[in-house]
């Protein structure tokens, strides 16, 4: 395959991954650029580099570097360096693909991981959340259901459930994990407050 259908075919496949897969579950545009610059200089190196007989070392060694780089500048979401080691990933395989593999190898190597990414981004994930509450008679088991209505009231989340976890009753708090769905695109309701995502 010449440089500019695999070129083409490289981006098609980004574009798929970053515009209609990535940013609807996440509604992020900071990440969008840097995923498909890396992808598309990350190919083009690749394939201009294949006859220097570097190969999978040489791809192995480009995978330290953006490790390197990576922890070198701002931390970086897990999902994201997900994304990133997707990407990479991707471009690579396509820039370094045997010439004995025919379109349809090609295509179908992609649509996997494709179809794995779309099916993941699908499920129906639980987000955990830290809060600081400040309400102790509300904590007791006896007002479960009271409390969970007030955290409601304040957070406009559903809360699916939760757990109370260290209680200072100097400060008068109690920090409690809430766990919800979202109804849409991951966000943070909460402030600064750190999360995971637990998938059914």
């Amino acid at each position: 395959m010449s440089l500019m259908t695999k070129s083409l075919f490289n981006i098609s496949v980004l574009f798929v991954i970053i515009r209609l897969i990535y940013y609807p579950a996440t509604l992020r545009k900071d990440y969008q650029f840097t995923f498909f610059m890396i992808g598309i200089i990350l190919f083009l190196l690749c394939f201009l580099l294949e006859n220097v007989k570097l190969e999978v070392g040489f791809a192995l060694g480009l995978f330290a570097v953006f490790g390197i780089l990576r922890y070198r500048t701002s931390l970086i979401p897990i999902k994201e360096m997900t994304y990133l080691f997707v990407v990479i990933g991707i471009s690579v395989m396509n820039s370094l693909a045997s010439k004995r593999a025919t379109y349809a190898e090609l295509l179908f190597t992609n649509s996997m991981i494709i179809g794995a990414l779309y099916f993941l981004e699908n499920l129906k994930r639980e987000i955990s959340k830290t809060i600081v509450y400040e309400k102790l008679d509300m904590i007791v088991e006896e007002r479960r259901e009271e409390l969970i209505k007030d955290i409601e009231a304040r957070t406009s989340l559903k809360i699916n459930r939760l757990e109370v976890g260290n209680v200072d009753f100097m400060r008068d708090i109690a920090y409690i994990d809430i766990f919800y769905y979202p109804s849409g695109p991951v966000s943070n309701p909460l402030g600064s407050s750190g999360g995971s995502q637990n998938d059914d």
